[in-house]
């Protein structure tokens, strides 16, 4: 099996002015496309070069590979990133059963904005934050580099969970047009939140 870059449901400048066209067209084009020819590469010829992306993320404790490290940053680069512009569009709002499931955990959508926002502020460095269904609960937390929910404990501080919305926090998702001012990228990712594709993913989980 060979990995390609997911098609894009939107314009590179339809999620102006909360990302610029630029930034999206180097982000999808060169970061996400090297994730996936890197990913190609360190598969190529292995036994499990024919393992879909999620056997692949879920058994990534039992893969025996040289330099199993890269094959983490570079598949979790390329799933991240899918799931990533997937979350992306303008004009939608929280509605059904996630809006009641956020209301029920965090007692109110401004309490879990707030919880939200201080992750992703606080989180040092390169990563990404998410909204997880962890059991029956949902969290909001944060993952290193380009690891993913789904890696489970093995590679995560947490066990295994399923995402629901994720907001990459990488200095390339944002530098060109925020430069240092992380928090109004932050802040401005409640634009586009695809929140129809949200309630879709946590409607699956709830099958």
């Amino acid at each position: 099996m060979s990995f390609k870059l997911p098609k894009l449901s939107f314009s590179y400048e339809s999620l102006e002015p909360y990302i610029d066209r630029k930034t999206m067209e180097i982000h999808y084009t060169k970061h996400h496309q090297t994730y996936v020819d890197n990913t190609n590469k360190i598969l190529n010829n292995t036994i499990y070069s024919n393992y879909s992306e999620n056997k692949l993320v879920r058994e990534l404790k039992k893969i025996n590979i040289k330099d199993k490290q890269i094959l983490i940053n570079n598949l979790g680069g390329h799933i991240n990133h899918s799931f990533f512009w997937k979350n992306l569009k303008l004009g939608t709002k929280l509605f059904g059963t996630l809006k009641s499931a956020i209301k029920k955990q965090f007692y109110s959508f401004e309490s879990f904005v707030n919880i939200f926002e201080k992750v992703a502020l606080e989180h040092f460095g390169s990563g990404w934050v998410w909204l997880i269904k962890e059991s029956s609960q949902l969290k909001v937390v944060s993952t290193v580099n380009q690891n993913n929910p789904l890696m489970g404990k093995s590679i995560n501080s947490f066990k295994e969970a399923s995402p629901i919305i994720c907001l990459d926090i990488w200095e390339h998702a944002y530098y060109l047009k925020y430069n240092n001012r992380k928090i109004d990228y932050i802040k401005s990712f409640w634009n586009i939140i695809n929140w129809e594709e949200a309630e879709r993913q946590f409607l699956l989980l709830n099958l």
